[in-house]
């Protein structure tokens, strides 16, 4: 796919357009068949790529786990049971080490959070033209497989996060209290104006921050993907080289994908930590 039809740059642009539904300027919906009728679309479009396999890979995690605790024995477990037991108490020992409230959804939202998050980083290790390639032979135009390089899934996510946050501190500190938090900390009264902006600005970078490292640094691998597959098109000598370094680079890859979701729990972890604790 890479040296068939398109020129670098059209393979590149192609590996990086999501398959976009939406409403056309003529009043019609369908599917975009380019950059240009994507943008047309507007905000409201759909990345159906994106929700397919976010959705999708829900489901495989909740179907897995599900039948893990459906078939759980006290005997002497299977593979697939002490993995899910590993999973587990890794996900415990990192709220207990983090986490100072008391809260029964963190733990579960923490183990949703990295399992989910480390599915779709994994879609990476695929094969980069494999799934588009399927896909364009049923009529598909654009597949992008690895939901976490569209930052329309990172932001929900971190806006998620965000609105728990936003939740639990006005739960346990009550409206005065959030407030006093923004105004009054760290410079007390006379600092407010000072104290509002710098815990505003505390307060937005942490959604944001959340979404844009997962998104830049899914987003620098799958590109550093795309490049290598380009070498293929290069003839023996530079295809052998590139499929080294492909080889190289999704090894390292593998600690990167466990690397980002486990970030992203963490610091869900710790941001609804300072939503619990309450400033005097």
């Amino acid at each position: 796919m890479a040296g068939e039809a398109l020129t670098s740059a059209e393979y590149i642009k192609h590996h990086l357009q999501n398959l976009t539904f939406g409403q056309h300027p003529d009043g019609t919906w369908g599917i975009a068949h380019g950059a240009e009728e994507a943008k047309e679309m507007g905000f409201w479009a759909l990345h159906l790529d994106t929700l397919g396999f976010s959705i999708g890979l829900g489901v495989l995690f909740l179907f897995i786990f599900h039948r893990v605790a459906k078939n759980a024995t006290a005997g002497i477990p299977g593979g697939l049971q002490n993995f899910a037991e590993w999973i587990v108490e890794f996900i415990e020992d990192s709220v207990k080490g983090s986490f100072s409230g008391r809260n029964p959804l963190v733990a579960p939202l923490a183990f949703t959070i990295f399992i989910w998050i480390f599915l779709m980083n994994f879609m990476d290790l695929i094969a980069i033209d494999f799934l588009p390639l399927l896909a364009t032979q049923i009529g598909i135009p654009y597949l992008k497989v690895v939901p976490t390089t569209d930052p329309n899934a990172t932001f929900g996510m971190a806006l998620g996060v965000f609105l728990l946050i936003l939740y639990y501190s006005f739960k346990i500190k009550g409206p005065g209290g959030f407030f006093a938090e923004l105004a009054f900390q760290p410079f007390g009264k006379v600092g407010m104006p000072v104290n509002l902006l710098l815990e505003g600005v505390n307060l937005i970078a942490k959604p944001i921050s959340l979404a844009l490292r997962l998104f830049g640094n899914m987003y620098a691998g799958e590109m550093i993907f795309i490049l290598i597959a380009l070498m293929y098109s290069g003839g023996l000598v530079l295809g052998s080289f590139g499929g080294l370094l492909q080889i190289g680079w999704a090894i390292f890859h593998i600690l990167i994908i466990t690397l980002q979701a486990f970030i992203f729990m963490t610091l869900t972890i710790v941001y609804l930590d300072m939503a619990h604790q309450e400033h005097h």
